[in-house]
Order: C-alpha cells, then sequence, then structure tokens
C-alpha cells in the first residue's frame, strides 16, 4: 500500500507588513475655504476691536492718531464717565460732555423691557404653536398661513399703528408701553415651536389623555418640560432682540424714566461737547451695553444650532 508524503503545514508566523498610509493631499477648495473663514471673521470681528480700541483710548490722542490700530494714550477715564465715577470737570477735561449718563437706571429699563418681552413673548407663542401643531380644529391651515405671512411685513409698518394703541391706552413714555405690542405673539416664535411640537410622538399624549389629563395639563406638565431646550433657544434670541430694539423705543420713550440703553446711547452722543464728540466714552458705553448680550449667546451658543438644525430650520 503506498503510503502519502507528509504535507508541510508550517506558516509563517510574520504578522504581515502594512504600508505606512501617506498623508492626505490639502485640496485647494479646502484651502480656499479657510481662507475665505478667516476673511469672514476678521472682518465679523474688527467693529468689535475697534470699539475696544476706541474706549481704551483718550478722546485727545484719539484726535492725533485716528488710524492707529492700537489704543492711544490708554486710559479707562471713558469707562468712568459711563458709570458715572467721574466729576464733570474731569469729564470736560478728558473731552467728554460733563454731563451726568444715569447707566444704572438705563440699564435696568433694558432689563425690564427685554424680560417682558420674553416671557410674554415665549409663553403665547408657545400656546399658540401648540394649538397650530397638536390640535385639530378647522381652517387651522389658512390661520398658519396667515401668521407665516406676518414674517413678510417690515416691522417699521407696524410702527405707526402701535404707537397709535399705546398713545390711546395711555401708555406713552412708560416701559410696559416699550414692552406691549412684541410681548403677545411673533410669527417667527410659532413657527419656530411648531415645527418641534409636531416632532413629539402622539403616543405620549394619548397615553395622557387615558390617564385622564386634560388638554391643557397635557400642555403644561408635559409639551413644555419636553421642549425646554428649543424653549431656551427661543428666549435667548427673543431676549437679544429686545435688547437691540432701537426705533421704537426711540418713538415711545421721551425722559429717562423709560429710556432703554440703545436710546440713551444716541442721547449720550448728541451730548457733544465744544472739542467734538466723545467717542471714547460713546465706545465704552457701546462696549458695556454689548458684554451681556455677547456673554449670553456665549453660553447659549450651542443650544442655540442645534435647536435651529433639530427644528427643521435651514
Amino acid at each position: 500500500m503506498a503510503t502519502l508524503a507528509p504535507v508541510d503545514v508550517t506558516t509563517d508566523s510574520t504578522p504581515p507588513t502594512i504600508a505606512p498610509a501617506g498623508r492626505k493631499r490639502v485640496s485647494v477648495g479646502r484651502v480656499i475655504a479657510w481662507v475665505v473663514m478667516v476673511v469672514i471673521m476678521v472682518v465679523t470681528l474688527a467693529p468689535f476691536y475697534w470699539i475696544i480700541r476706541t474706549a481704551l483710548s483718550s478722546n485727545g490722542d484719539l484726535l492725533t492718531h485716528p488710524s492707529d490700530p492700537f489704543p492711544v494714550g490708554f486710559s479707562l477715564d471713558s469707562f468712568k464717565r459711563v458709570f458715572g465715577w467721574q466729576t464733570g470737570a474731569a469729564a470736560v477735561a478728558a473731552g467728554g460732555a460733563g454731563q451726568p449718563i444715569n447707566f444704572w437706571l438705563y440699564l435696568r429699563n433694558s432689563v425690564i423691557v427685554s424680560c417682558l418681552v420674553t416671557a410674554g413673548q415665549v409663553f403665547f407663542s408657545a400656546m399658540a404653536a401648540y394649538a397650530f401643531a397638536r390640535l385639530k380644529w378647522r381652517a387651522r391651515g389658512p390661520v398658519f398661513a396667515v401668521f407665516l405671512a406676518g414674517l413678510m411685513v417690515p416691522a417699521i409698518f407696524t410702527f405707526l399703528p402701535n404707537f397709535v394703541l399705546i398713545k390711546e391706552l395711555h401708555m406713552i413714555d412708560t416701559l410696559i408701553g416699550i414692552a406691549l405690542p412684541s410681548m403677545l405673539i411673533s410669527p417667527f416664535a410659532i413657527f419656530f415651536l411648531r415645527q418641534f411640537f409636531a416632532t413629539i410622538p402622539n403616543e405620549i399624549e394619548e397615553a395622557a389623555l387615558i390617564d385622564g389629563a386634560s388638554k391643557v395639563g397635557i400642555f403644561f406638565r408635559l409639551v413644555i418640560p419636553m421642549s425646554a431646550a428649543p424653549i431656551t433657544t427661543l428666549a435667548v434670541l427673543t431676549y437679544i432682540t429686545s435688547w437691540n430694539d432701537y426705533f421704537w423705543p426711540l418713538m415711545v420713550s421721551y425722559t429717562d424714566k423709560s429710556r432703554v440703553l440703545t436710546v440713551a446711547l444716541a442721547v449720550f452722543k448728541s451730548q457733544t461737547p465744544n472739542t467734538g464728540p466723545d467717542w471714547a466714552g460713546l465706545m465704552a458705553a457701546t462696549l458695556v451695553a454689548a458684554l451681556p448680550m455677547l456673554v449670553l449667546f456665549l453660553v447659549f451658543a450651542r443650544r442655540i444650532v442645534n435647536s435651529i438644525g433639530f427644528s427643521g430650520i435651514k
């Protein structure tokens, strides 16, 4: 009987060598995209840097070195004038108007108006958005289309009717008169929250109805807690918009008791001394007024971007 020859089954235990991956080539399009992004960032941040540079300079040196990129005659006197820590004689000597600016009163007015607008607009818009997204009623679609059409109406077209209404209500030169036209609803706010409310599963609401909850109870105990992220985002955007509003407060407020920061800055600029505008003081006041909104936006920036993307707004 023939015997089979043994077969060598030994294998080479040396692991295979992997060729090192080559470096990824940097495409021309990527380089162009980064260059464009850097240019946009520089153009966007340049005015803010110029505000800081002017605020930290003295008025006399600004006249002699207007184009110097760095603070000239470094001084904090402009911030002292803003906060009322400088006497009238010292302010005139530093190039200011010598008239005190009631910064803390204007700051309080801006905070009150922005809080009223934010609380009212978010609350009422949330209820309207829930009605459009979850409740079934006749003519819901056409009514929602009418609300969306309000996005195409420029705000300046509503100034005169709102002014007549506030005047008839005897709310001229009051904080509630400034806040009232924006406190009720906003087409953008309704659209923004409706997009999120429509994504809530129907099963959750049906289970709550079986447990005996009413529509009002579902809204306050279920929908609102589940919508904390978009509601917070809308509140931040509304607060920033109200804080930066200028034309409507200018029409309604006539005295310091209802004057907000944006209008107060224009009044501060109009108090021009003989040597020229107090640019250092004006830029210092602008910087102090803008810092709270910058901090607020930076804190909630990621949540704002995520909520806008999740709500389907492209």
